[in-house]
């Protein structure tokens, strides 16, 4: 028998163009979609965001203007910004807003759904509490790095696609993690009470 996969569709170009605050808010709730080379796929819900908006964003990686490593961050919006941190994880965010301008959304945490195993063989087989619940851990349980910087995320292989709309009572607005300069901006988006979301 064919192996079906259940019908995720991309979200559209026009929603990236979206203020990047509208869309690290509306990614909540979201799927995060990976298809894999053998025909399987890894979703999760997206739970956990973060905004870096503009050279004048200090937290931003445009804050010190253009380079090769933020580049994609000043194309069209829609496409995925992957970079490596500290020298051991890989980090993936949705670039938004007007072409020219860097912004992008950092999906921080999503809560697995579908191609649990393979997200434990890619990770090393965590406890699945553990497996997703920050922007280094999905993206190794995802399977990500930097060959997928710049892909399409409205394409076929790594996309977001809608999920359920999450109300104003379910969500929490905070300061970003892990950031000094700009810590004052209330960028951070997250799901109350799911135990996916960053600690």
């Amino acid at each position: 028998m064919m192996n079906v996969l259940p019908p995720y569709s991309p979200l559209s170009r026009p929603f990236y163009r979206l203020p990047t605050l509208t869309v690290a808010r509306e990614l909540l709730g979201a799927r995060l979609v990976r298809r894999l080379d053998n025909g399987s796929q890894l979703v999760g819900k997206i739970v956990e965001t973060e905004a870096y908006i503009g050279e004048e964003d200090p937290a931003c990686h445009a804050a010190r203007g253009r380079t090769p490593r933020t580049a994609i961050m000043y194309g069209p919006p829609g496409y995925a910004y992957i970079y490596f941190t500290y020298g051991m994880h890989y980090c993936l965010n949705a670039v938004t807003e007007r072409e020219g301008f860097p912004a992008a959304v950092l999906i921080r945490a999503v809560e697995p759904l579908e191609g649990l195993e393979a997200m434990r063989e890619f990770y090393g087989r965590p406890h699945v509490s553990r497996l997703t619940n920050g922007p280094g851990k999905l993206c190794r349980a995802f399977g990500l790095d930097k060959s997928l910087n710049g892909a399409d995320l409205c394409g076929d292989i790594l996309f977001i696609a809608a999920g359920e709309p999450v109300l104003e009572k379910d969500l929490a607005v905070t300061p970003r993690i892990g950031v000094r300069a700009g810590r004052e901006y209330l960028w951070r988006f997250c799901l109350k009470n799911n135990p996916f979301v960053s600690r």
